[in-house]
């Protein structure tokens, strides 16, 4: 079966990554002037075909008040191809992306401080793009550890491969905290020193990202903790299975113990909670007779209830019995009413959901029953006008008895 999931997995890879570089292709125009003003232009695009371009990882909106932009990969690879040497990457760790950082915004204030204000724009935007970058490097290594906690444990064929996979995806998570660590926001206060842009730019909005990585990075860490201690359990298991057929295997004649007979039974085979035995009065020993007669006369007396009028019981049990059918003519009208609210809508209706609607006391199950006997009991012409839909589900997974959850009634066509 390997080689038929290989083909599978390389078949699938190869549609989804054809259809991306096609979208690459037949946008190209507008993707290259998006990465050139740094800022994708909505307005060029078709409302399907921006959600395909986002879905295929290839544009993204860094902040809720922030244009479309080009995904830092993308606008790395055009870089490469173009040998843009002033936007292309060449180390994309964090300490490079800082030291960048540092360097953007000291162009700035020169270029301000000459008044040069279009170089100061371009540089103000040059800027912009490292901090989205960065903020996308910790994206995207996120995105990766969750892809391999959904795929890479599932194509493993051990539990030791699984937990070296664990491993490294906890490493992984490991150099990202580490990267998060390097960003002291105390320094980009200083960088800012006053200046708006800088400061909503450096604080508010790269604080705001890196709070949603912290906690992106600690529901992954969970879920690896979770996985680790799953597969040191089942590893403990297959680990004794395995040492008992190695040892099966080296002593084809051995017998277990009979463990029920010895007085001494080793801890792991008591696990069984301890028989209480009944005691009973043995009646054919005399000496315990007395003891018995103590006991019997120690009962409490039963008491028997007389009725002194039994014309008031009989009336109290007519009332019951007028009551019960009280009762059983309201669910039947309620019913009625249900049938003839199918009618005057004429599309399906749960039964459930009317009896939630209307605020009806009834039990679901007697509803259900009630419904079903109605259907059943009505004339051939009649019930010809009505289709019963049974929404049914087994009763757990090792009982295919099939339950009633809910039943639809609708209006035959004609």
């Amino acid at each position: 079966m390997a080689p038929l999931d290989s083909a599978n997995t390389s078949s699938n890879l190869f549609s989804i990554g054809a259809e991306r570089l096609a979208l690459l292709g037949k946008h190209h125009k507008q993707l290259m002037q998006g990465y050139l003003d740094g800022f994708i232009d909505e307005s060029a695009f078709s409302e399907g075909a921006l959600k395909k371009l986002i879905a295929a990882r290839i544009l993204w909106r860094p902040d809720e008040q922030q244009p479309l932009a080009l995904r830092p990969l993308v606008s790395e690879l055009i870089a490469s191809m173009v040998a843009d040497e002033n936007r292309r990457q060449i180390n994309a760790d964090v300490a490079e992306k800082l030291e960048q950082i540092r360097n953007r915004v000291q162009a700035y204030r020169d270029a301000q401080y000459k008044g040069d204000y279009s170089v100061a724009e371009l540089q103000l935007q040059r800027l912009t793009e490292h901090v989205h970058d960065l903020s996308g490097q910790f994206e995207e290594a996120i995105d990766s550890l969750w892809h391999r906690l959904n795929s890479d444990f599932g194509f493993v064929s051990s539990l030791d491969d699984k937990i070296r996979e664990n491993e490294r995806a906890q490493k992984q998570l490991r150099r990202l905290l580490d990267g998060l660590d390097l960003l002291d926001f105390t320094e980009l206060i200083e960088l800012s020193e006053g200046n708006n842009h800088l400061r909503k730019l450096l604080v508010s909005q790269l604080q705001s990202q890196l709070s949603s990585h912290h906690s992106s990075l600690l529901e992954v860490q969970k879920r690896l903790v979770e996985l680790l201690a799953k597969f040191r359990q089942q590893q403990s298991r297959s680990l004794l299975i395995a040492n008992m057929a190695a040892f099966l295997r080296q002593h084809p004649k051995y017998q277990p113990a009979d463990y029920p007979n010895r007085s001494e039974v080793p801890t792991l085979f008591n696990q069984a909670a301890s028989i209480k035995p009944h005691a009973a009065i043995a009646l054919d020993n005399a000496s315990e007779r007395q003891t018995l007669a103590e006991l019997v006369r120690a009962l409490p007396r039963h008491t028997p209830v007389t009725l002194l009028d039994t014309q008031s019981a009989n009336f109290s049990a007519l009332l019951q019995d007028e009551e019960i059918a009280a009762r059983q003519q309201a669910l039947k009208t309620d019913v009625e009413n249900f049938y003839l609210r199918v009618i005057d809508q004429g599309g399906k209706l749960s039964a459930l959901s009317y009896l939630e609607q209307q605020a009806l006391t009834w039990d679901s199950e007697i509803w259900l029953y009630q419904i079903i006997a109605e259907y059943q009991a009505l004339p051939v012409d009649e019930k010809a006008m009505f289709a019963m839909l049974r929404e049914e589900a087994p009763a757990s997974d090792f009982n295919s008895l099939l339950l009633i959850r809910d039943i639809s009634i609708s209006l035959q066509a004609a």
